[in-house]
C-alpha cells in the first residue's frame, strides 16, 4: 500500500480531502485525517509508537492492509478541511479512533448540545457575591465530560496562596462561562487526595481542593452565566479570587 503514489493530476482533483483508514477486520473507521497530495498514504511511513501505528503493525502481521477512503473532496482550503475532519471525529467519536486528540477548535465549534451553544453565546454577565475562586479549566474541558470528569479537572492542582481559605466556593470556568460551582470542604496538598478520571503532573507547591457541587440555590445564580469581566485581559494565571 505504501508504494501506491497519487498522480499530480488526481491529486490536483482531490484538492483538500478528508480521509478514513478503515480496519477490515471491523469495518469500522480507526484513524480519520485531512490533507492534500499523498497525505492520506504518509501514515505507512510513520515510525512513531501511537494507538495508529499499532493497528498498522496488526494488520501487517495478519498480512492485511487497512482500507483508505476519501470522504469528501476538492474542498475549497484547508480550514474547511480542518472543520469537517473535526466534526467527523466528534461524530465517530474519539475514544473509538487512533486519533491522539479531537479535530481542529472542536473545543469551541465542535459536537454539542443546543444547551451548551445557548450557553456558550448566549451567557449573560453575573456579579460573584459570594466567596470564590473562579478556576479556568479551558485546557481540560470537553462538552461531553462526566460530572466527575468536570470537578476532577476543577479541584487541582493550583498554584493558590493562604488566600485561599477565605473561598467557600469554587467555579469551573470554561472560556468566561460558569460551568459548574463547587462547595470548598477542605484544601490539600496536590496529589495527596485519590483520582479518577485523571493523574496530576508537576504539582510541587500546588493544592487541591475535595469538596461537592453546591446546592440549587447557589447553582441557579451562577451555572451557565458569563463571568467573563472577572479576568483582566492578558491574565495568565487561570485562578481568580473574588470576594476573598
Amino acid at each position: 500500500m505504501s508504494s501506491i503514489d497519487i498522480p499530480p493530476e488526481v491529486a490536483a482533483k482531490l484538492g483538500y480531502y478528508v480521509y478514513l483508514y478503515i480496519d477490515p477486520r471491523s469495518e469500522k473507521p480507526f484513524y480519520v485525517g485531512k490533507g492534500v497530495g499523498n497525505r492520506v498514504l504518509a501514515h505507512f511511513s510513520d515510525e512513531a509508537d501511537s494507538a495508529k501505528t499499532q493497528v498498522l503493525r496488526e494488520l501487517r502481521e495478519l498480512k492485511m492492509q487497512p482500507r483508505l477512503e476519501i470522504l469528501t473532496h476538492g474542498l475549497r482550503d484547508e480550514e474547511t478541511a480542518f472543520r469537517i475532519e473535526a466534526a467527523v471525529i466528534d461524530l465517530l467519536g474519539i475514544a473509538q479512533l487512533t486519533n491522539a486528540v479531537r479535530g481542529w477548535k472542536s473545543i469551541e465549534f465542535g459536537r454539542m448540545t443546543l444547551q451548551e451553544l445557548l450557553g456558550y453565546y448566549g451567557a449573560k454577565p453575573v456579579s460573584v457575591t459570594h466567596p470564590a475562586l473562579l478556576i479556568r479549566v479551558n485546557k481540560e474541558y470537553r462538552h461531553n465530560m462526566s460530572e466527575l470528569e468536570l470537578y476532577e479537572a476543577t479541584r487541582g492542582a493550583w498554584k493558590v496562596g493562604i488566600r485561599r481559605e477565605g473561598a467557600q466556593y469554587a467555579m469551573a470556568i470554561f472560556e468566561g462561562v460558569v460551568k459548574e460551582v463547587y462547595v470548598i470542604d477542605s484544601w490539600h496538598a496536590a496529589n495527596t487526595t485519590p483520582y479518577q478520571t485523571r493523574t496530576n503532573h508537576n504539582v510541587e507547591g500546588r493544592w487541591e481542593f475535595l469538596g461537592e457541587v453546591a446546592p440549587p440555590d447557589i447553582r441557579d445564580l451562577y451555572v451557565d452565566m458569563s463571568v467573563r469581566d472577572q479576568f483582566k485581559k492578558g491574565l495568565q494565571n487561570p485562578v481568580c479570587y473574588v470576594n476573598c
